[in-house]
């Protein structure tokens, strides 16, 4: 319950704009505890479960990661926002309509947000680094299917030899540098990645679930 309840519990706070020292206060408990609470060092009883749903507005299904609807209620495929505009258009699998739309509509937060830097480098380098990755999982996907690999330039053993996956990590580099040679970039907040309505929702669960597998390999 820890690691759910944490990254949920500490998300909560900082989407309602509070200090760590006075959402405690508002909870009845010390500010030392909240940051344990929210970092995973203690797991809090069932009477501070209530009373943080409470404060909060959300279900206890919600507060403890069991699912992405904060009435509790359970999350399905077609509820996830398709900012697509293609609803329904990968058939046969819940699952890849579901991460389908959860990669769509945070791909749409970062490309709005990188829109009003107005940065074509950044801009350019983000889509160069996403598309990259495509690359590479659609050709490992078509060489799986038996598709004649005549069809990409780059040869499959320099393929093989990581070139891609090379150039993704430049285009990474370029996003970086040029993020760190922009000048008044907008403030941001947990609000502006999280609280977008419809997209925002699956930006938060992209969050979640890289924090979730990054965190299982420090172990």
């Amino acid at each position: 319950m820890a690691t759910d309840f944490s990254r949920t519990l500490s998300l909560l706070r900082q989407e309602k704009g509070v200090s760590q020292r006075k959402a405690a206060g508002e909870l009845g408990i010390s500010q030392a505890l909240l940051s344990h609470y929210e970092n995973g060092i203690r797991e809090p009883g069932l009477a501070f479960v209530v009373k943080a749903c409470a404060y909060y507005h959300v279900s206890a299904d919600f507060l403890l990661g069991r699912t992405l609807n904060r009435d509790g209620s359970i999350i399905e495929a077609e509820d996830v926002y398709d900012s697509s505009g293609e609803k329904g258009s990968l058939r046969g699998s819940i699952l890849a309509t579901l991460q389908k739309n959860l990669v769509v509509n945070t791909t749409g937060v970062l490309f709005e947000l990188l829109g009003k830097t107005g940065d074509r480098e950044a801009i350019t380098a983000a889509g160069d680094y996403l598309g990259d990755a495509l690359y590479q999982l659609l050709r490992q996907l078509y060489r799986q299917g038996g598709g004649n690999e005549d069809l990409f330039a780059v040869a499959p053993s320099v393929f093989d030899g990581g070139l891609v996956a090379a150039d993704m990590q430049l285009c990474a580099l370029r996003y970086r540098q040029a993020l760190a040679a922009q000048e008044g970039l907008p403030e941001l907040t947990p609000e502006s990645l999280t609280g977008q309505p419809g997209v925002g929702q699956s930006a938060a669960q992209v969050f979640h679930s890289v924090d979730e597998r990054c965190k299982s390999y420090q172990h």
